[in-house]
């Protein structure tokens, strides 16, 4: 296999969130493409197994096991794919569903990739869960933002929602990551999104991902899109909307990720950013 290195939300390699691509992973068995993620270390690498009708069949894997889907290994996939190929539309075959991804070139050379997530949905967090997560994280009830209720959202994996009251609640991050990933295995949560409103349309995100072996995620384009639509089922914003995401910036790796909401609750969420080679 060739393995591709790629920061993604971010044009500069020390920002960012990288992920390993391989653009060619036909005949790759389970086991190897677990092996590539772990001895590439990154929170996830993409695998593509390009079929005869054009589309592409797209793996995502942690270090230590496989997830549904993964935003910012497809907008590195993406670029990755018109750096080589040039740019357009691809349509993804991924464990979630089918994905589109659109790259296009900017004005200074930048590719640039959006894509579309499958149609999202939240569900309630339970009582007790919820008390176990803010325990684990050290956080009280007060220290939550109301206007901004938790739940559970899905853009292609799922992803508690927790809003913090203020930027200082966010920047404190300190939990205890065997607890934490215990309770996300029991709930099938891939990350936790946490939140801060800095306007009606600009926020900042931290990602704990102990499932993935890392205690933080520097971008999350499938919590991203996960985020966009809970906003819109909760109708917190009014679509259609373009909001901006600041992620990573607490751990030193700034990384931006663009949020397209569209009208209709079945419609996918768009997610937006650039990516460059490590």
């Amino acid at each position: 296999m060739e393995i591709l290195r790629y920061v993604a939300f971010s044009s500069d390699p020390s920002g960012g969130n990288p992920a390993g691509v391989v653009l060619d992973a036909t005949g790759v068995d389970d086991k190897a493409m677990l092996a590539t993620a772990a001895d590439v270390g990154y929170s996830e690498s993409a695998f593509v197994v390009p079929s005869a009708d054009g589309t592409l069949d797209v793996r995502y894997f942690s270090p230590l096991a496989e997830v549904p889907f993964c935003g910012h290994a497809t907008i590195a996939t993406a670029v990755a794919h018109a750096e080589r190929h040039g740019t357009g539309r691809l349509s993804l075959r991924t464990q979630a569903g089918p994905v589109t991804v659109t790259t296009d070139r900017t004005a200074d050379g930048t590719v640039v990739a959006t894509l579309v997530s499958v149609a999202p949905r939240t569900a309630p967090i339970g009582e007790a869960e919820l008390a176990e997560l803010l325990a684990i994280l050290g956080w009280a009830a007060e220290d939550l933002d109301p206007a901004l209720p938790p739940r559970v959202a899905f853009g292609g994996a799922w992803h508690p929602v927790i809003a913090a009251a203020s930027r200082e609640r966010l920047a404190e991050l300190d939990y205890d990551m065997a607890a934490l990933a215990e309770l996300m295995a029991r709930e099938d949560w891939t990350t936790v999104d946490l939140v801060w409103r800095e306007s009606a349309t600009v926020f900042h995100a931290r990602n704990p991902f102990p499932p993935g072996g890392v205690v933080e995620d520097p971008a999350t384009g499938a919590a991203a899109a996960a985020f966009g639509g809970y906003l819109r089922e909760l109708e917190l914003v009014a679509p259609p909307a373009t909001l901006t995401i600041h992620q990573g910036a607490d751990m030193g790796r700034p990384s931006t990720i663009t949020v397209t909401v569209p009208a209709g609750p079945d419609t996918g969420i768009g997610v937006t950013g650039t990516a460059v080679r490590i």
